[in-house]
């Protein structure tokens, strides 16, 4: 059940069968195996030792959420030059250059669909 409510979520290029219950199950033993397992504490009562799970959680995280700035600062470069362009193209500052832009943005348009 969790392979097919994550799924959505896939990015692109993954194989078929990468959200199967069998090739998800792998994934989660070999996270388990390559986790370093806590150290267990002695202390009061009642304290909240960290899990195997809790480790391999908070090392995915914090290694999407570094994905997820690179993917927003590339987005932002990509952004700005855009728009340099954009403003570059409205002050004729690039009209011998508009039939080769037009072909790039073109092939992007073809990529995309």
């Amino acid at each position: 059940s969790v392979s097919r409510a994550i799924k959505p979520f896939a990015e692109p290029g993954r194989p078929p069968d990468w959200f199967s219950q069998k090739h998800c199950a792998s994934q989660y033993s070999e996270l388990l195996e390559t986790t370093e397992t806590p150290k267990r504490k002695r202390g009061e009562k009642g304290e909240v030792v960290e899990t195997v799970e809790d480790v391999i959680v908070r090392k995915l995280t914090a290694e999407r959420v570094e994905e997820l700035k690179k993917i927003i600062k590339e987005t932002q470069e990509k952004y700005r030059q855009l728009k340099k362009d954009a403003e570059l193209i409205q002050a004729g500052h690039m009209d011998n250059r508009l039939e080769e832009l037009c072909n790039e943005i073109m092939m992007w348009v073809i990529l995309l669909f």
